[in-house]
């Protein structure tokens, strides 16, 4: 046990994608980074789609040419309403070479981006890797003194909390969290299929919430079934033959046949925001920061742009010789991500509330709002550039 180790310039507490990415890109600026994480397999097969800056993030880091092999171009996004109300939106196709680009981005199984981002972790000589886990995290005038499970004891002048939805960073600052419940539930699965997707991801917007099938590698697509929380769990215990069954039909067997293959993840769903995005010396990143419902791509596209504007942030400072976690740069931070989070986390409310609405003045806006989206083309376009990122968006 040693009793005192050397401070740090920055400790990032959590090694999920957000807490890896975040702690490779501030080693990457020469700060003394530590990260504090326990190494354990990937839990589940879930899968993200990273869009295109994340994919420029994940490239500038040296991680992304290690798991390209394993993920799938998605070029084009196909909304389609599969309500069955009297009043449904059309049809909208998004394709990524309106907008100049050969994808919007990639599908990949997380378990192979973080066996990525680890292996790039363990190659950078300025990053010191703790396997272990906070047990307390004291936040002092100076200096942030976190103490282990195995009893080390480690300073920082900033921590990173990337330790997820029961965060004990965030505690640790006194940022208080606003939730509130979707009644929601997701169901996440892989299938294979006897048809091509031919890179195109299609969401089907049903009454209970949005089913996506987003292509993986070869003739495979990871599956993302929102619904109420009942039906989730009547989807959860049906065997694999039935789950198939289920999954083609909701499809309209625009895969063909589907087989649903092992390993499936059921999670209740809600929306929640801290009240500050830093405090106290800890700044917040990935489900710390933010949760919300897997719509849009957005939720860890939103924690690796965390991860890229606390770096970027925290790099400059102590490159100017600042306190990395002083009050004025850790308001830079809740800065930069405050106006990206929380427009993100206003439109995807609104696109959930409006699918599940049967006010028929609200079906009519929204099926009015998608007409417009397929038929305009500026509309469409802008629409896609900032739901890859938010254009206005500038960090210093």
């Amino acid at each position: 046990m040693n009793d005192a180790l050397p401070a740090y310039d920055v400790v990032v507490i959590g090694g999920g994608p957000a807490g890896l990415t975040a702690a490779i890109a501030l080693a990457a600026t020469g700060a003394r980074t530590a990260l504090l994480a326990r190494r354990s397999p990937y839990p589940d097969n879930r899968t993200t789609a990273l869009l295109g800056p994340s994919i420029d993030l994940l490239e500038r880091l040296e991680v992304w040419p290690r798991c390209r092999s394993h993920a799938a171009a998605l070029q084009t996004m196909r909304l389609v309403d599969d309500t069955g109300r009297l009043i449904r939106a059309p049809e909208v196709r998004f394709s990524s070479q309106e907008i100049g680009l050969e994808q919007f981005g990639y599908n990949i199984e997380n378990r192979s981006l973080m066996v990525a981002l680890e292996e790039r972790a363990a190659e950078m000589a300025v990053l010191t890797r703790f396997d272990d886990e906070a047990t307390a995290i004291e936040p002092l005038e100076a200096t942030v003194s976190i103490r282990t499970g195995k009893g080390d004891r480690l300073a920082a002048r900033l921590v990173v909390g990337a330790d997820g939805r029961q965060s004990a960073s965030r505690q640790a600052a006194g940022i208080a969290i606003n939730r509130r419940d979707l009644h929601q539930s997701a169901l996440t699965f892989n299938i294979a299929h006897s048809r091509p997707h031919a890179n195109v991801s299609t969401e089907f917007h049903t009454p209970q919430g949005p089913c996506v099938f987003v292509p993986l590698p070869g003739n495979r697509c990871s599956v993302v079934w929102v619904s109420t929380t009942r039906e989730a769990e009547r989807l959860m215990s049906l065997g694999d033959d039935e789950l198939s069954e289920a999954a083609e039909t909701q499809s309209h067997s625009i895969l063909g046949r589907v087989h649903v293959e092992a390993g499936r993840s059921l999670f209740p769903l809600a929306i929640e925001r801290p009240t500050k995005f830093a405090s106290h010396r800890v700044a917040l990143v990935g489900e710390s920061a933010h949760v919300l419902p897997p719509i849009g791509a957005q939720g860890l596209n939103m924690g690796l742009r965390d991860a890229a504007d606390i770096a970027d942030i925290a790099g400059k400072a102590i490159a100017l010789g600042e306190d990395p976690g002083s009050p004025s740069v850790l308001d830079r931070y809740q800065s930069a991500r405050r106006s990206d989070v929380t427009s993100r986390m206003i439109a995807i409310d609104i696109a959930n509330r409006s699918l599940l609405a049967d006010f028929l003045p609200v079906q009519s806006l929204r099926a009015a709002g998608m007409h417009l989206l397929g038929g305009f083309g500026p509309l469409r376009r802008l629409a896609m550039r900032e739901g890859l990122a938010p254009t206005w968006r500038r960090v210093g």
